[in-house]
């Protein structure tokens, strides 16, 4: 062994122990010498062969040192020319460069098992190593890489524009643009030293010149030198059926959808993480990416998926277990059309559009026939995925329902979410087709969807050339009059992506399967004694959605449904009498806009009102004040507050008396777990870490876990957050923090990333928020952490009387994420009173003119969001 030519440099984050340099004949037998990263575990359990693109070098692997699982060796060489390897005289072939690793791996005695890493043009070289040692090869991770340029795809600009000889030679070679521009693409910027780390070998023209030459390998012509070697791997990638991970950057301008939708046609058993806004160096921008590898390659060897884990119960408060371990899935055998079929000769309304047209049970059936007929007949195939950019409308209902009866996916995502927000979760699904009006389909066509389109109504022909309509609802329609039905879909395949709201970090994708909507109608249902003559307004149009298959009728209120909070009583009155609805579902915000409109409305709109028997709130706690003083306006309703989330709805359920009863305590009453569902905590450490055993002991802080069958089936291309939220198998941990009382109640006292964690141990925020709101100059209140964590400090913002200047929307909070409040400190008084109020020690008290909130429910306040801004204007660089 040689010494390390790592002496003196700063490199963070790597350990100098790791470096080695070794000699080692290349694949033509000469003698070279390597640098390679080893940290030289013995004995093996295994080996991690991690290999670097162009133009890092073995320094990005360094996280996985750290990470590896335990007994498993982990190797990152630099390639010949490459990091601290030697120098060449001559460009190096793609071939070349496999052989060049194979003969590295003889020298250094690695004999398997080896899962192979790769990234950039080192998981092609990687990959061409996996081919040839496959007695060895136990799995393969990829981040950001590619094999084959996709079909129709002249490959990345950015690559194409450094393949040109000239610009090549100045960009890679004579100056260090592309050496730092990789390093560049990185949103937000990475830290210098990490940049001036990845940098650090190639700091000359002459050190470089592998760098040009690797672009130069690309083989972007057919008869390149490397092509036959890249469609080798590529048609050879086909064939491995070892285990898989895909770890992903979405914002990479050099790899994009095209590729990743490539790779996953190669390895169709491939799990997948998106790290969404990480870029090409998806390792420097979600540094996490190493513990999710080695977890998986833990699981991998452990065989964690061989079988479905037992189901033990969690006992309860008498030692007794919980409300039971069984989980229905569908027990009923119906289908979530079985109500079309059922009501096919009723004229009565199944879908009335407030100010527009009604579509009776009768004609929605044959709708759904004939739409999913035409759409099998069109090429939309099981499993395939269709995005929807369709306003709340009967085309939107008979739209999902024909894609669930011929066998397609719906993904659905609010476009609250944004522009930007609906772009990031529809082009994670990847999705194959999208249904949307012309507004809609302009949009996916501004995405970059791929897919092909289908518009909601007829449109002339240069819009519909323009943005790419192959069929129309009513031409599929008609093509499904002249073909057959399509068989329908088993109840284990997928029928829904449905996003969450953003309001903790980017929306996730959350996959149900037929059973499991089914087994959560079927649990509706039974829990509000739902029957066919009930009919539904809802303000939230998800659920809406769910009318059909629930056999009864429904309406949306005319309004933009991604703004709650904009619903008058008025409007909910006009949707109650064009339906004739006995039931309500509407998120607080809106309720509470509704309270606060309620003058004015004419008899028949009261009367209406009058007979509503059931109003139901989701999304955030709603107070019982505010179901109080709804009472007046719907006389005859029952109000209930079933809590859940999108993975889970409904999980537990409360009743205004209930609320009532169980009176003031730490956190929001939700009630008590509904038949067939189970709830537990996983208990919060000191630092606010829920790494608890599960337990339904009462009294007992910490993350809230649920499993029933009608929890999600997976989120979507997320898989460590999957195994996260399955850390206790067969359970969902919500990401909610709370406590079950001695009555079997569950208290939600806030989220698990807005937990503070102080030096004194963790304080949940809702309590805290709660016995602010109770002073008579506070509207609302957000109790944040500041600080690092171990060490926060407890903030507490206040939005006063009469200051919101949020007109419109409630006095107490602001619509959406985006906006921000100007903050100031409280005075003396104030300051007294709510570090008296809260029970706790809190070391600053501000002032703002509302809390942002999220965009679905406009309900759940951002408290990251807020913690922020407090942490800016406390260390001054806010002004009051």
């Amino acid at each position: 062994m040689n010494p390390t030519p790592l002496a003196g440099l700063e490199l963070p984050g790597l350990d100098p122990a790791w470096s080695r340099v070794v000699t080692a004949p290349d694949a033509d037998g000469v003698a070279r010498t390597w640098h390679v990263l080893d940290n030289g575990v013995e004995p093996t359990e295994g080996t991690l062969l991690c290999v670097h693109g162009n133009p890092t070098w073995s320094y990005l692997w360094r996280r996985l040192f750290t990470a590896a699982p335990p007994g498993w060796r982990v190797l990152a060489p630099d390639h010949l020319g490459m990091g601290y390897s030697e120098r060449l005289d001559e460009a190096r072939t793609l071939a070349q460069r496999v052989e060049d690793l194979g003969a590295l791996t003889a020298e250094l005695g690695v004999t398997g098992p080896v899962v192979t890493v790769g990234h950039d043009w080192g998981g092609a070289i990687s990959l061409g190593w996996a081919l040839e040692h496959r007695d060895q090869l136990r799995g393969v991770v990829l981040g950001n890489t590619a094999v084959e340029q996709p079909p129709g795809d002249r490959g990345p600009v950015l690559i194409r524009m450094a393949h040109v000889p000239l610009l090549r030679e100045n960009a890679c070679v004579r100056t260090n643009t592309f050496v730092w521009g990789t390093s560049a693409l990185s949103r937000p910027a990475l830290p210098l030293d990490v940049r001036r780390a990845l940098a650090a070998p190639y700091r000359t023209a002459e050190r470089r010149r592998s760098v040009g030459d690797f672009v130069a390998d690309i083989p972007f012509a057919e008869l390149h030198p490397s092509r036959p070697t890249v469609e080798a791997i590529a048609k050879g990638v086909r064939t491995l059926d070892v285990p898989a991970l895909l770890f992903w950057g979405p914002r990479d301008p050099v790899f994009g959808e095209k590729y990743l939708a490539d790779l996953l046609d190669r390895l169709p058993h491939a799990q997948l993480h998106r790290y969404e806004g990480a870029s090409h160096l998806v390792t420097e921008d979600a540094p996490q990416y190493a513990e999710a590898v080695a977890r998986w390659v833990g699981e991998m060897v452990a065989g964690r998926d061989a079988a479905e884990p037992a189901l033990e119960p969690i006992d309860g408060p008498e030692g007794e277990p919980t409300t039971g371990a069984a989980r229905p899935e569908g027990a009923t055998g119906r289908r979530l059309w079985s109500a079309l079929e059922e009501r096919t000769d009723d004229t009565a309304p199944a879908v009335v559009e407030v100010g527009g047209h009604t579509v009776s049970w009768q004609v929605l059936d044959r709708r759904v026939r004939e739409l999913a007929a035409g759409l099998a007949a069109a090429g939309v195939r099981p499993g395939h995925r269709i995005g929807l950019l369709v306003e709340p409308s009967s085309d939107l209902t008979a739209a999902v329902y024909a894609a669930w009866r011929a066998g397609a996916v719906v993904v659905v995502a609010d476009k609250g979410l944004g522009f930007a927000g609906m772009r990031r979760a529809l082009r994670s699904a990847s999705v194959d087709h999208v249904i949307g009006a012309p507004a809609g389909l302009a949009a996916a066509r501004l995405m970059g969807l791929p897919g092909s389109r289908i518009a909601v109504r007829a449109i002339g022909d240069p819009q519909r050339r323009a943005l790419g309509v192959s069929h129309s609802l009513d031409e599929l329609a008609e093509l499904g009059r002249r073909s057959p039905l399509p068989a329908p879909p088993a109840a284990d395949r997928d029928c829904a992506v449905v996003f969450t709201s953003g309001a903790t970090g980017p929306a996730k994708g959350v996959v149900y399967r037929h059973h499991q909507v089914r087994s959560q109608l079927e649990l509706l249902a039974s829990t509000y004694a739902i029957t066919g003559e009930d009919r539904l307004v809802a303000a939230f149009a998800p659920f809406a959605l769910l009318g059909p298959a629930l056999g009864i009728g429904s309406a949306v209120p005319d309004i933009d449904v991604t703004v709650p909070g904009t619903l008058a009583a008025a409007t909910l009155a006009d949707a109650a009498v064009a339906v004739d609805a006995t039931i309500v579902f509407a998120s607080p915000a809106a309720l509470r806009n509704v309270a606060a409109t309620r003058q004015g409305l004419t008899g028949e709109q009261s009367a209406a009102l009058g007979r509503i028997r059931l109003v139901m709130s989701a999304g955030a706690p709603v107070p019982a004040a505010l179901l109080e003083s709804l009472q007046s306006v719907l006389p005859s309703a029952r109000f209930h507050t079933p809590y859940g989330m999108t993975e889970a709805l409904p999980v537990t359920d409360v009743s205004l008396e209930e609320i009532l009863t169980a009176g003031s305590g730490e956190g929001v009453c939700v009630g008590r777990p509904l038949p067939a569902v189970e709830v537990a905590v996983s208990p919060l450490d000191a630092a606010g870490t829920a790494d608890g055993p599960l337990t339904a002991e009462p009294g007992r802080t910490g993350e809230i876990v649920v499993r029933a069958g009608h929890v999600k089936d997976r989120y979507d291309g997320l898989w460590a957050t999957e195994r996260a939220s399955t850390e206790d198998p067969g359970w969902h941990r919500t990401g909610d923090v709370g406590h079950l009382d001695a009555e079997g109640r569950l208290w939600v006292e806030g989220r698990l990333p807005h937990v503070i964690s102080t030096a004194q141990g963790a304080v949940t925020p809702v309590g805290v928020e709660q016995r602010v709101e109770r002073l008579p100059l506070v509207q609302a209140a957000a109790a944040v952490g500041v600080g690092p964590a171990g060490a926060q400090v407890l903030a507490v913002v206040v939005v006063l009387t009469g200051t919101s200047s949020r007109g419109g929307l409630g006095e107490r909070l602001g619509r959406g994420s985006g906006g921000r409040g100007r903050m100031r400190l409280a005075d003396t008084a104030l300051t007294d009173a709510v570090r008296a109020a809260a029970d706790t020690e809190v070391t600053a008290v501000l002032t703002t003119d509302h809390l942002p909130v999220d965009v679905r429910h406009a309900s759940k306040v951002d408290r990251q969001q807020v913690a922020a801004e407090a942490a800016r204007f406390l260390a001054g660089s806010l002004h009051a």
